[in-house]
């Protein structure tokens, strides 16, 4: 082969390489180790994980991109609003967040801080269908996405043409611990109609920005030896940053510094 044929032969070779690795890319956050990625083809959704690497995250508070998840406090008949998204064949395989293994056509969604097996009813506000799936994964981390659905949840409301599509989220009941379907009506009418999580803290303030939040938090970070938190979460009226007081052993700690007038408005949350 000559010398004008062998550089033609390189260049169509590079060529060929570069077409096959476009729009392929994978996002791997530092807070994440090896093995566990974010598609940028379908949005930043909660990490894939592999079993080696695997750690439980379930109902204690995460940190993803810098900003401290933490599972909410929530009752059967609370209603949210905002964006629904979907994910499917990047994922499928994988584990999800509570260690099961993704399914795409199982009726599943993940949500930042809703508690596990927690089972909620998701309507298509574009065309009023519904369909009701089970949290066991955490995501999607963008601010205007509140739920991923399945891609047979999707499928189900309609939504997987347009990739996202405005929702209201109802809270049904909530699993047993152990259990991956979606129970009866009956069932959940037998089991506790208020999911709460671990232990105590004070949360002294709530924006409806991020700009106060942060700044209430430095102002107060290690006030008597106790540490100042974020909270994002999704409320009946919209998305709030709560800054909360943690490192109390007791209800009753919490109490006591309370009644001490630092902060009047302060309440006493419970947290895990």
């Amino acid at each position: 082969m000559n010398k004008f044929y062998l550089i033609i032969f390189l260049v169509f070779a590079l060529g060929i390489s570069a077409c096959s690795s476009r729009g392929k890319g994978v996002y791997r956050h530092p807070a994440y180790s090896e093995g566990k990625s974010y598609s940028l083809n379908k949005g930043a959704h909660s990490a894939t994980i592999d079993k080696k690497n695997y750690s439980h995250p379930t109902m204690r508070p995460y940190i993803i991109r810098g900003i401290k998840y933490y599972p909410t406090v929530v009752s059967v008949g609370d209603t949210f609003r905002g964006n629904a998204s979907w994910y499917g064949p990047d994922f499928h395989g994988k584990l999800t967040s509570n260690g099961e293994t993704y399914n795409m056509y199982g009726m599943t969604a993940a949500h930042k801080t809703l508690p596990m097996n927690t089972i909620v009813k998701v309507t298509n506000r574009r065309n009023g269908l519904t369909t009701v799936v089970r949290i066991n994964d955490r995501g999607p981390f963008v601010a205007t996405r509140i739920i991923d659905l399945s891609n047979k949840a999707a499928h189900e409301i309609d939504m997987v043409g347009q990739g996202t599509a405005p929702v209201t989220l109802e809270i049904l009941g909530f699993e047993s611990k152990g259990k991956k379907k979606i129970p009866t009506k009956k069932e959940m009418k037998k089991a506790p109609q208020k999911k709460s999580v671990g232990n105590f803290a004070l949360q002294i303030a709530s924006f409806s920005k991020i700009d106060g939040a942060l700044s209430t938090q430095e102002k107060y970070d290690h006030t008597d030896g106790y540490t100042t938190m974020i909270k994002d979460v999704e409320t009946v009226s919209g998305r709030m940053f709560k800054v909360v007081l943690t490192g109390f052993k007791s209800e009753e700690e919490a109490r006591d510094y309370k009644k001490n007038g630092i902060f009047n408005k302060a309440f006493i949350i419970r947290e895990d």
